[in-house]
């Protein structure tokens, strides 16, 4: 049964997102379901109880105390904004000093005017992407709950995230379940390093999401995929650290790769929150990119209409698009191994942030991420070929004139170059068969803006010769 907030002291507690459910739980509970209905949860807050900001300039203060690891670390110094745990329980390791970068090379690609084009690079997470961010918030719920361990299913980051956090602490043993062949060797890595247990199972990342949910269901392990509310939480603050760095001022459009769709749940209920709270004047519009070879939420939305039409989405369209899935055994294929998603969890809260910011979803293929990467790396900031979906939809959308030249972009760049450098090297590569075997195979055909190696003799004037030719 669904237990009830009774009093004004329960400051911070989850909610069914079902408006016609909206079932309350204890802050202090695990679960990553209503019981009531089955839907997804909100961390959610009394605010009309809590000391809320009288600006958002008010959390400038903090950088004059950065030495104080909450004030310093680009999550927990907004903790007035995601107030659900004890400051002492607080577990961060200097997550969020990240960077919005504005790159007129970029703007020129996308096709808006100087200026107008900004990337938030959260490759510069400790973990080198953006789940850092929400791991801080759900591990230091993990930890107030006292789990001694965790699990996720992954393409990569999260699992590198939460090995991460976990051999930082000591605090939690690392389980994370990956698929066969779906994860790039830089990001396994780092779970490998961090002394995480890896278990591999035959089957993509639907399949390990669903083998990880059941295990800790049955043993009790904490979950901190992005179903789990509190990861969400904590990736709020990205959106609150680009209104930072923009002087507090709302941009026109928030372009994001869409994967398990956690991000742009986690950004409309953060620009939802700050509007209800007086705190910004107008609500930024929402584009979630899709790649082509895993593009459920695109079908969904843009092929079959489905909305959600004030908390009463037509769950029958999903459940009839998944049976064709199912049917026709259709995987997930992209470069883009971070949102090579079939089933996104989050679905139906990317649905109420594309309703809450008039949002936009479209699809773009490898050969168009790839692209946009190379032209962000010749710009001066490398990442990983998802990321690059948020460059290339913003360009499409610029053709397609849904994004005007004179508006202001910000794009995600959720991850490091040097998270899958493979894919990076097969397409500046000399070697057609080494391009086609890690590229070919996902439909790219050429390299635009490909940088590749002079090759010379091993002889001075040979060198010299193609420095003078190629500078």
């Amino acid at each position: 049964m669904a237990s009830t907030v009774k009093t004004k002291t329960d400051l911070a507690f989850q909610r069914c997102v079902m408006p016609d459910c909206a079932a309350t739980y204890d802050v202090a509970d695990v679960r990553t379901s209503c019981d009531a209905c089955g839907s997804l949860l909100d961390v959610d807050y009394d605010w009309d109880s809590l000391p809320v900001p009288s600006s958002l300039q008010s959390f400038e203060e903090k950088w004059s105390r950065r030495n104080e690891p909450l004030c310093f670390s680009g999550v927990w110094r907004f903790v007035d904004l995601l107030p659900f745990a004890p400051t002492n329980k607080i577990i961060t390791i200097g997550e969020g000093q990240t960077l919005l970068h504005p790159s007129d090379g970029v703007a020129r690609f996308v096709g808006v005017r100087p200026g107008n084009l900004l990337l938030q690079y959260e490759g510069m997470n400790p973990s080198g992407s953006f789940k850092d961010n929400g791991m801080t918030a759900a591990f230091t719920h993990a930890h107030t709950i006292g789990a001694r361990r965790a699990a996720c299913a992954s393409t990569g980051n999260t699992s590198a995230s939460l090995a991460l956090y976990c051999g930082v602490s000591k605090l939690m043993q690392a389980i994370i379940f990956i698929g066969s062949g779906k994860i790039s060797y830089g990001k396994l890595s780092q779970a490998l390093d961090y002394g995480a247990l890896t278990i591999q199972i035959a089957g993509d990342f639907d399949d390990a999401m669903h083998r990880v949910q059941q295990v800790s269901t049955k043993q009790g392990i904490y979950l901190v995929n992005s179903v789990n509310p509190f990861r969400l939480e904590g990736q709020k603050t990205i959106m609150f650290r680009v209104l930072e760095a923009m002087r507090w001022e709302v941009p026109d459009w928030i372009v994001v790769p869409g994967g398990n769709l956690g991000n742009s749940s986690a950004f409309g209920k953060a620009f939802y929150e700050l509007h209800q709270l007086g705190l910004i004047d107008r609500i930024p519009r929402l584009a979630v990119i899709n790649a082509a070879g895993a593009n459920t939420l695109y079908e969904l939305v843009e092929g079959r209409g489905l909305r959600w039409n004030n908390g009463r989405p037509d769950a029958s369209i999903v459940n009839n698009y998944y049976a064709e899935l199912d049917d026709a055994n259709r995987r997930a294929s992209t470069i883009a191994s971070a949102i090579e998603i079939n089933r996104p969890v989050n679905l139906y809260k990317c649905l109420r942030a594309l309703e809450c910011c008039n949002g936009v979803v479209r699809e773009v293929t490898d050969q168009q991420m790839l692209d946009a990467k190379a032209q962000v790396g010749a710009n001066g900031v490398g990442c990983e070929p998802a990321s690059a979906a948020s460059v290339a939809g913003a360009k499409l959308l610029r053709a397609e004139g849904v994004i005007a030249p004179t508006e202001r972009v910000v794009c995600i760049l959720t991850g490091h170059q040097l998270k899958d450098p493979t894919a990076t090297v097969a397409y500046h590569t000399h070697d057609q068969a080494e391009f086609n075997r890690v590229l070919g195979s996902r439909g790219v055909t050429r390299a635009a803006f490909a940088n590749r190696a002079v090759q010379v003799e091993n002889n001075l004037d040979e060198i010299i010769r193609a420095i003078e030719l190629n500078s």
